[in-house]
């Protein structure tokens, strides 16, 4: 029989809350809204495959890029997709595994995404002025970046107030916007075949070699649970999710594969290849206005990550608040679009806060924290499975429990190794891998802060409540 835990079940959807209300209420996402946004969340595009191109080659560039999305993401998708057709709740991740394993390892899964957030929201707005300034010197004068920068936070916050569909629906603008010029790149690429073998025939500076262009591959690659917190906010969640994941990963995979097949047949040396090159090769095959283009895209594809990933990390202090956790302010929702308006104000703060910093994105950060985060909610579905196994599931991993535990083997195993080779990075001057796991290790002392802070909670089930 399975067992229950009454006191780790969040009010259902149609409770009388007023975020409850508010969120059922709101505008729902449809699929395709839904497939873009997680677009954004993992990708935003194909800017950042330069290196890969460099330290692979075109070939291999193009086999890593196919091979890690089968490997490293789709088994993520099937997770994701059967979780979130299972418990299609506010908060994602953190409410699957709060439900599997208790409040405890609930609360680091959102510790772990919350600090990472540190790391990865500041840099949006950054690459924002950076293809700016590309454009107009100007702003990189004084500190009129850094104002660009926050303005880029504000003008996003206020998106997510307004709601759900607004977020959506610039996520289409801007995705159209930004394809369009690698769309023109892949048109114009078969009349230059082998015409750019000597085009630019001094190397560039980038180290990158295969194994890094791996590592990269699976960094353009990651992301994939983020559009789960936002499930409650989704129309027919247990449909649309797993459609939209697989949907996703199509359109993250073929968004890299096909311009860079494209540029293939040019016969560029894949060692002048480095990050930024987009804008040199589209110079190259269109001119200068094309080049431009590629630029404005590249700003729009800072702006959209960082619109989409407000909406997606602004969920988890809500579901925090409403399971007591944090307190009940974070559970605000404006009544119009049942946004979590103060979860928004505080995070933007955070991050506008984070934008001198200068932080440099670290992959061992990254991926070490991403990872850690991951394998819970790997777990969290093998425990599901076993503890609740009537669950109703209208998607489910094949296999059954073995297909569960199989499914996260490969992908746990590519974060180890990537874990390993990439432990050289360092900041404040200790080893990044260190300082990872000192953030992680963090996550426990900040969970019995919180037991402290926080107002009494539900005892935990008696015997006679479990069947």
């Amino acid at each position: 029989m399975a067992v229950k835990f009454p006191a780790l079940e969040r009010s259902s959807p149609n409770s009388a809350s007023p975020a409850a209300i508010a969120l059922r209420k709101s505008a729902k996402l449809t699929l395709w809204p839904l497939v873009v946004a997680t677009f954004f969340m993992v990708s935003g595009g194909t800017y950042g495959t330069e290196d890969i191109i460099h330290g692979a080659g075109y070939g291999r560039a193009v086999l890593i890029l196919l091979l890690t999305p089968i490997l490293w993401s789709l088994p993520t998708a099937y997770m994701i997709g059967e979780l979130s057709s299972a418990l299609p709740e506010e908060g994602g991740f953190y409410a699957w595994v709060r439900r599997a394993m208790g409040d405890f390892w609930g609360f680091q899964e959102a510790w772990l995404s919350l600090v990472a957030s540190i790391f990865d929201m500041a840099i949006y707005p950054t690459l924002f002025v950076l293809y700016l300034t590309r454009l107009f010197p100007w702003f990189a004068v004084n500190n009129r970046g850094l104002l660009v920068g926050v303005s880029v936070v504000v003008v996003c916050a206020a998106l997510n107030i307004a709601g759900i569909r607004v977020v959506a629906t610039t996520s289409i603008c801007l995705f159209l916007l930004l394809s369009a010029p690698f769309a023109a790149i892949v048109v114009l690429a078969p009349f230059k075949y082998g015409t750019l073998v000597n085009a630019i025939t001094t190397p560039t500076t980038s180290h990158v070699d295969i194994i890094g262009g791996l590592l990269i591959a699976m960094w353009n690659y990651m992301g994939w649970d983020n559009a789960s917190t936002i499930a409650a906010e989704v129309k027919q969640p247990q449909k649309t999710y797993p459609r939209a994941m697989i949907g996703a990963v199509a359109l993250v995979s073929l968004s890299y594969i096909i311009p860079i097949s494209a540029v293939a047949l040019t016969k560029l040396s894949p060692s002048a290849w480095e990050t930024g090159s987009w804008a040199d090769v589209a110079g190259l095959l269109g001119g200068p206005l094309l080049r431009i283009a590629l630029v404005l895209g590249g700003m729009m594809s800072a702006f959209g990550m960082f619109n989409a990933l407000v909406m997606s990390y602004s969920r988890l202090p809500m579901a925090m608040a409403q399971d007591g956790m944090l307190p009940p302010i974070f559970s605000k929702v404006t009544q119009g679009s049942g946004a979590p308006w103060f979860s928004i104000l505080v995070l933007a703060t955070g991050w506008g806060l984070c934008l001198g910093l200068g932080f440099e994105r670290l992959v061992t950060i990254d991926i070490l924290i991403y990872g850690s985060s991951l394998l819970l909610e790997f777990i969290a579905l093998v425990v599901l499975r076993i503890r609740e196994p009537n669950l109703p599931r209208p998607f489910r991993v094949p296999g059954g429990t073995f297909g569960a535990v199989f499914i996260g083997v490969v992908p746990m195993l590519l974060l180890a190794f990537s874990i390993v080779r990439s432990d050289h990075e360092q900041i404040l001057g200790i080893s990044s891998l260190l300082f990872g796991t000192l953030l992680i290790a963090a996550g426990f002392f900040a969970y019995g802060i919180d037991l402290v802070l926080r107002p009494a909670r539900s005892a935990p089930p008696t015997s006679a409540e479990m069947d």
